[in-house]
């Protein structure tokens, strides 16, 4: 297939904004062809006007996207027997051989939960779903989990238990209607930029029609446009939450009638905020008893409340119970349902929410069905062809616990597919090691060199974004078609195709003869039918033809790019048919600051990287915005731990030590730092702040703390590099990939 040379239309592969891209290929309308530093004719990207969800606007990541297509890929597969050795090039029909092999040697040997997968939010829906009918149905283990955990499943727990069924209510037009946005735990202007010029722009052309509030310990470029910046201390958030509740009660900004129709526990909950009052609150977040009931003040008398969270709140031990109780506001207010109302969670990955309709964690199947769930069980078995009690009834392991089973030698397989966890992962250094205990890592991926890479025994090229077909779900309930627009790089295939060949392999015969991804799209979306997230009525045909769609969109539907809100009859996917207030008493942080750790340690994004660099590490303009990563440190503390400005400082937690170069700035609060969590120990600079971080988590999300950890900051003279380990593996691996690049 040689590179097509008209424009094509796309999501972009990034953040869970979802923007439409129009890409353009080499040379497009009489232009010089531009070359990457590879000779590779690149693609160039610009955004789509007539993508509904981003109205043309497009980032620098996005923009720049089309530079990343062919650079640094893997295109055959490799394989070494053990970690000590050099990679060797294989043909795809012996990796399958591997792959098929082991497998049944496990299921013989340990059975079906000594496999696992860790997938991702890069997946295609088609992927994702073809991964939850090979392992969940066909193998009989439910050990699947995505990088999803790590990023939105507190948000997929917090909506379940309080509205009945995951899936955000709200659409990206709140944004143009509601009387005020709280904006708590998401720097958007630098993890969301295209919903935040949406909302900068609203600002600036009516002032006075819209409100800001920003909860976040650092002042940043999302908060520079507040009207109210509530600088919390971290960890804090629930008892924020609970204050502001008690004081909307209090001023008679409750929705009675709301309450009394729609909800569930309120008795429960009016008991426990009562407790919360404003000196208690504000001493406990470190902001002013004023500053807490002008916010509250703004709950009680507006029309059109609309939050909006990310990863800030997510990622905590607390996070389920802190996504509750931003919808309790909402409950108690009856701001849900209606335009410029309700809670709405920011997705990380591009393709997160369609891993979640696609049963994409451990926990759950297709249709936002649950495992545990005998009904839904025999749904799946029945639709699949498989016999009643292949799938088993608890959940699988989470992506942590996937860790602990290959630490205890419980696991034969754990295959990675399009994420890179010895980035992102917390604790990296326990991770490495449980890694080198399991038998077979298989990682599929598009990128050569990547850190998880070098820990792998078989690597598995990817065909990426624009060498697929497959449909991708944006944070609103979005669906956009993603054409497969250029070739396949090397011997690189699809990971459904990958995940269909190894079924059939495995005597799923009939089961996985798919002669096309629309053949798996629109298997999947007929399993929706009726459920929340009705997509019946979606094809790539339609799509296509069509444009982005918003589910539902159930079958008979005419295509619209008009918005759709959940719950606008006030009636919940509960058993009772109502929402639920949940009532909890705050934990704080799961590692708090000591004597021996005195700060904490944040980790977040910026603007012009994505991730684990696997791809945005590749664009010079992107790295030129953010050539390395700088601990951002108050002056105080600065002065306390003899740090200097742009000077080098280690940072140590209990789980290591690393170190970073000092930005002084009053932009975040005393006794907290901050970090990137972008690098990793194959970049220039490495800084895997995420070593740093631990693994404790969510009880009922099992999402991990990855936002904050007890450290202690002093004066160094050199950078700590990764471990020789590490940069051993990092030379041997660089020298056998060298011909896999080219």
């Amino acid at each position: 297939m040689a590179e097509p040379t008209t424009n094509h239309h796309s999501q972009c592969p990034y953040c869970g904004v979802g923007c439409g891209l129009e890409l353009l290929p080499p040379g497009e309308a009489g232009k010089a062809v531009k070359r990457d530093a590879e000779g590779t004719p690149m693609w160039s990207s610009r955004g789509d006007r007539d993508h509904p969800s981003s109205l043309g606007q497009v980032c620098i990541k996005g923009a720049t996207v089309g530079e990343t297509l062919a650079r640094g890929r893997l295109n055959q597969p490799l394989y070494r027997a053990s970690l000590d050795q050099d990679f060797q090039p294989i043909a795809w029909d012996q990796a399958l051989d591997l792959l098929e092999g082991r497998i049944r040697s496990t299921l013989a040997g340990k059975g079906p939960q000594a496999i696992a997968m860790y997938g991702s939010g890069q997946f295609h829906t088609e992927d994702y779903y073809l991964a939850q009918k090979l392992l969940k149905g066909a193998l009989g283990t439910n050990n699947f989990d995505a990088n999803s955990r790590l990023c939105m499943s507190s948000a997929v727990a917090g909506y379940t238990r309080s509205l009945g069924s995951d899936g955000p209510p709200c659409c990206y037009e709140d944004l143009d209607q509601c009387a005020v946005a709280v904006l708590i735990g998401t720097n958007t202007a630098e993890c969301h930029p295209v919903l935040f010029q949406r909302l900068l722009k609203r600002k600036k052309r009516d002032p006075k029609g819209l409100t800001i509030v920003v909860v976040d310990p650092r002042a940043t470029d999302t908060s520079r446009i507040a009207d109210h910046h509530l600088a919390i201390a971290p960890g804090t958030d629930l008892a924020l939450l609970h204050g502001l509740a008690r004081l909307i009660v209090q001023d008679n900004g409750f929705d009675s009638d709301f309450i009394d129709e729609a909800t569930e526990g309120f008795a429960a909950y009016a008991k426990t905020i009562r407790t919360w009052t404003p000196a208690k609150v504000a001493a406990l977040c470190g902001i002013s008893e004023k500053e807490l009931r002008q916010v509250a003040r703004l709950w009680s008398r507006s029309q059109g409340v609309l939050s909006l969270w990310s990863m800030g709140v997510n990622q905590r031990r607390e996070g389920t119970a802190v996504v509750s109780g931003i919808i309790n506001l909402h409950l108690l207010t009856g701001q849900i349902g209606k335009p410029g109302a309700g809670p709405f969670s920011l997705t990380g990955q591009p393709n997160a929410m369609g891993g979640r309709e696609a049963g994409g964690l451990a926990h759950l199947l297709p249709g936002y069905r649950l495992v545990s769930n005998p009904e839904h069980r025999s749904e799946l078995e029945r639709a699949w062809g498989l016999p009643e009690g292949s799938i088993q009834p608890t959940p699988g392991l989470t992506a942590w616990q996937q860790v602990e089973a290959m630490e205890r030698g419980e696991l034969d397989l754990w295959w990675v597919a399009a994420t890179n966890p010895l980035v992102s992962m917390p604790n990296l250094e326990r991770v490495k090691a449980a890694m080198t205990r399991c038998p077979m890592v298989v990682v599929s991926e598009a990128y050569a060199d990547t850190e998880t890479s070098h820990y792998a025994h078989l690597l598995l090229p990817a065909a990426q974004w624009s060498e697929k077909a497959g449909a991708m779900t944006n944070s609103e309930r979005r669906v956009t078609f993603c054409p497969a627009f250029r070739p396949r790089h090397g011997t690189s295939r699809p990971d459904w195709e990958v995940f269909a060949e190894l079924g059939r392999r495995l005597g799923f015969v009939e089961q996985f003869s798919y002669v096309s991804s629309a053949e798996v799209y629109a298997e999947f979306t007929a399993l929706t039918a009726g459920r929340v997230c009705d997509m019946s009525g979606l094809s790539h045909q339609l799509l296509a033809q069509h444009g982005p769609q918003q589910w539902p969109f159930e079958t008979g539907r005419e295509p619209s790019n008009s918005s759709r809100r959940l719950y606008s009859d006030h009636r919940f996917p509960t058993s009772s048919g109502r929402a639920r207030f949940h009532a909890e008493d705050p934990l704080g942080l799961a590692e708090p600051p000591c004597e021996m750790y005195p700060l904490v340690l944040c980790v977040g994004r910026y603007l012009g990287q994505w991730h684990t660099m696997t791809r945005t590490g590749k664009v010079e303009r992107l790295r030129a915005m953010h050539p390395e990563p700088r601990l951002e440190m108050h002056p105080e503390d600065a002065a306390r731990f003899c740090i200097e400005a742009d000077g080098l400082a280690a940072i140590s937690s209990r789980r290591g030590t690393l170190t970073a170069r000092v930005t002084i700035s009053e932009r975040i609060r005393r006794g907290s730092v901050f970090l990137p969590m972008h690098w990793g120990f194959s970049q220039d600079n490495a800084c895997e702040a995420n070593a740093l971080m631990h693994e404790l988590a969510c009880p009922v999300s099992k999402q991990p703390e990855l936002k904050a950890t007890a450290v202690v900051v002093a004066p160094a003279v050199s950078v700590v590099k990764p471990i020789e380990q590490d940069s051993r593996r990092l030379e041997a691996l660089r020298r056998w990939l060298s011909p896999a690049l080219r």
